[in-house]
């Protein structure tokens, strides 16, 4: 029975060697600053295998992006993270790891403060943060390690920003060189610091060094006083360890110095003492020294001038007044530190951190503890990692149980022997005597072992001669097909290669053909086969639809090809002049049924000047006047007591001007006062504007300046539209263009066509006030309904 726990304990550390390690516990403190964490982790069941790092991965939960992970040393138990985005929920993640693996992540979430309201430097004097205050709280932020060039500000002040940068730098660095005085001591060198250009390693350096060059100096009888041309601060680290503390020297009385009736209140308060008075002589407390004005005390670097107590792997803290002694390296997992400064072990099984099953004891060891099975087992079982009994195969140990000439047989919990007949092995059978054993000629008969293959027989075995495509499986003794796909990738086809039995088979992608040597790839012309409506080319591996003119590809297919209907494209309505009519493959255009004819170039309509062509069916006492579209029949006849000036013309042009002027009978008075001295007409065809921007000008009234008249007296002339305005559409305005005073007649307003009015324009003669003469001008204005 004590062989069968020795071999159960063997295989459950055997399984726990082989374990991963359980994610830590984590426990997380935010720090004052609120924007702060500080993590701490309770090391789990290491799974057989010691912990060699701790990673850390964290990041706020709204990012999707983990900051860089963290490799911290086994020892570790905590993390400060700081620098941390305010008001923000942070997730962390802590993972153990061993020489088997990496544990499930220990998860920790946390959110952080408010961001604090942005303080202001007062103007009064009295403000709240002294320089006292900031100066601490960089004491303490350089006690901490922080980075003394990164502080969060506790004033905006500049001067307070400089008081906690320098206490916070000076307090690091005396942590620093003490380091490098403690290693001096302990070690009696300096080889486990460098000297790169980094501030921490170089001060601890320097501090070492120069306590050595003080305790030689010590050793050959020198004077403390070193006279080489080193620093101030390696000279005072150099004399600290070169001797102890002096008597006097750090300014407590001796201990003669007892107060006498002369040391009265009168003359210590005289003395002006900072802390303590004897004779009228000040004196320090425990701790302190006095300055060099001899009056006042300051605190005396215990850890600087090498008088401390700290033993080897301590650290010495200088205090006020004192000093404390920290462990350099952590307990580590499984271990905590106690108020002497000593490392404990951990005992999980009494404080509940460890991670066994229910089915499980928890077991405490020195710095882990271990799961052990509740349910103990039978004579005859194991027990295995998960506390399973599993059955003993007695048969197969080192010396059977049965005695010589017996065969062990085993059973469940136990085993039987009996006595041992002839029993041939792999390959023999008994003789038909029974008596010995005899080779099996596996390859006899038409159905041999070899299932087809060719076969061998050999004592006791046999061998398979295999085909081609085939090997013979030394395990199943058996001819087991050769994927030479798989032995052979890209080596055998150019494009797909497909195992079968006993050989293998090529094909090709889409787009290939398989070549004439099974094994190559030849592109396959899609053409042949006219999978287009209409053209098609081929490329390399595919092929490609196009269309003709006046087609497009479908979207659905790629290979039918769709008329354009060229009328429904954005800038249909500008391909046509009237009408477009789309037709497969193209379109054609149209013009209105009368009055216009198709352009040479197919899409424009131009006007028929049926004036010009004869196609009109004015009179001859009518003049014939082409409009867009078609054309007016006019007679111009002049009223009573007037005359045309001119011929009559069969044709009017848009330019001409038919002109009645005045012809009075002798004596006619009433014909001699009328004002109106000339009627005329002119004809104008204007189209219905599309995009009607800005007034358009379309009639010119030309006549000199009244400085040409013959008329002496100031004479003006005055433009009015008396008639045929229709909505307004119309004004006229005056303007002197080259000596010459010109009446502008201008649409101002957009008409629909047709449409057709005649404008009654006046030019009237203006002497002084009064009207002396005018004439008259009717625009005949036709409108077509279209823009062309």
């Amino acid at each position: 029975m004590d062989l069968f726990v020795l071999v159960l304990l063997s295989l459950c550390g055997l399984l726990r060697a082989q374990g991963e390690p359980s994610p830590p516990i984590l426990k997380g403190t935010q720090q004052p600053d609120g924007n702060s964490l500080k993590v701490n982790w309770i090391k789990q069941d290491d799974g057989g295998s010691p912990i060699t790092h701790y990673l850390v991965r964290y990041k706020a939960r709204e990012d999707s992006d983990w900051k860089p992970e963290i490799r911290l040393p086994k020892v570790s138990e905590y993390i400060m993270l700081m620098g941390l985005d305010w008001d923000t929920e942070y997730d962390v993640f802590v993972v153990a790891e061993n020489q088997q693996g990496k544990s499930k992540p220990g998860t920790l979430t946390f959110k952080t403060s408010p961001e604090p309201a942005a303080t202001t430097e007062p103007a009064d004097p009295a403000d709240p943060i002294s320089l006292s205050d900031c100066c601490k709280d960089g004491k303490d932020r350089g006690q901490k390690s922080q980075d003394c060039a990164n502080l969060p500000l506790i004033s905006e002040s500049t001067t307070c920003r400089i008081a906690q940068e320098q206490c916070c730098a000076t307090v690091f660095d005396d942590n620093i060189c003490t380091s490098g005085i403690n290693m001096a001591k302990d070690q009696g060198s300096c080889h486990g610091l460098s000297s790169t250009s980094t501030c921490e390693p170089k001060m601890g350096k320097m501090c070492c060094e120069c306590c050595l060059l003080g305790r030689a100096a010590q050793e050959q009888g020198l004077t403390c006083d070193l006279t080489l041309a080193v620093g101030y601060q390696c000279g005072v680290v150099s004399r600290a360890c070169c001797v102890d503390r002096l008597p006097n020297t750090d300014g407590k009385p001796t201990s003669d110095a007892q107060p006498d009736a002369a040391n009265t209140e009168d003359q210590c308060q005289a003395a002006g003492c900072a802390q303590r008075c004897f004779n009228g002589t000040c004196a320090c407390s425990e701790g302190y020294k006095l300055k060099t004005d001899r009056k006042t005390c300051e605190d005396i670097n215990e850890c600087v001038q090498g008088t401390h107590r700290c033993s080897a792997g301590e650290r010495c803290i200088n205090t006020m007044s004192s000093y404390r002694c920290q462990r350099e390296a952590s307990c580590g997992t499984g271990y905590e530190l106690t108020d002497s400064n000593k490392c404990d072990d951990i005992d999980e099984c009494e404080t509940g951190t460890h991670n066994c099953a229910a089915e499980f004891v928890c077991q405490n060891t020195v710095g882990s503890f271990r799961c052990r099975p509740r349910m103990q087992c039978g004579e005859g079982f194991i027990q295995d990692a998960l506390g399973s009994c599993i059955d003993i195969n007695e048969c197969v140990s080192v010396n059977g149980p049965c005695l010589p000439g017996h065969m062990c047989f085993n059973t469940v919990g136990s085993y039987t022997c009996q006595r041992q007949s002839v029993v041939c092995g792999r390959g023999y059978h008994l003789n038909t005597e029974g008596t010995r054993c005899v080779d099996i000629n596996e390859c006899a008969g038409p159905d041999n072992s070899c299932d087809g293959h060719g076969c061998i027989n050999q004592v006791g075995s046999y061998r398979c001669e295999c085909k081609s495509g085939f090997f013979f499986n030394s395990i199943t003794r058996s001819c087991d097909d050769i994927n030479e796909c798989r032995n052979y990738p890209g080596r055998l086809c150019a494009h797909k290669c497909e195992n079968i039995l006993g050989s293998y088979k090529c094909s090709c992608t889409t787009g290939f053909k398989l070549a004439e040597d099974g094994r190559n790839c030849e592109d396959l012309n899609e053409c042949e086969s006219s999978p287009c409506s209409q053209e098609c080319a081929n490329v390399y591996g595919s092929y490609q639809c196009y269309c003709r003119r006046g087609y497009q590809l479908s979207d659905v297919d790629g290979v039918t090809c769709e008329d354009i209907d060229e009328c429904a494209l954005p800038t249909g309505g500008h391909i046509c002049s009237y009408r477009c009519h789309n037709t497969p493959g193209s379109f054609h255009c149209t013009c209105p049924a009368t009055g216009y004819t198709l352009a040479t170039n197919g899409r424009s309509c131009q006007d028929i000047d049926e004036c010009v062509t004869g196609t009109h069916a004015c009179t001859e006492s009518q003049s014939c006047f082409n409009i867009q579209g078609g054309y007016k029949c006019l007679n111009f006849d002049c009223p009573a007591n007037y005359r045309r000036s001119g011929d009559t013309r069969p044709r009017v042009d848009r330019a001409d001007i038919i002109r009645c002027v005045k012809s009075c009978q002798p004596n006619d008075i009433s014909c001699m006062l009328n004002p109106i001295l000339s009627t005329s007409h002119t004809a104008i065809s204007l189209p219905t504007f599309r995009e009607f921007n800005k007034p358009e000008e379309i009639v010119f009234l030309r006549s000199p300046t009244p400085s040409h008249l013959p008329q002496t007296d100031t004479m003006d002339i005055v433009y009015d539209i008396l008639e045929g305005n229709v909505q307004s559409s119309f004004d006229i305005i005056k303007r002197l263009d080259h000596g010459m005073i010109v009446g502008v007649v201008r649409q101002v307003k957009p008409l629909v066509g047709p449409v057709s009015t005649v404008l009654k324009l006046a030019m009237n003669y203006v002497t002084n006030g009064v009207v002396s003469h005018r004439n008259i001008i009717n625009v005949h204005i036709y409108v077509s309904e279209f823009w062309f």
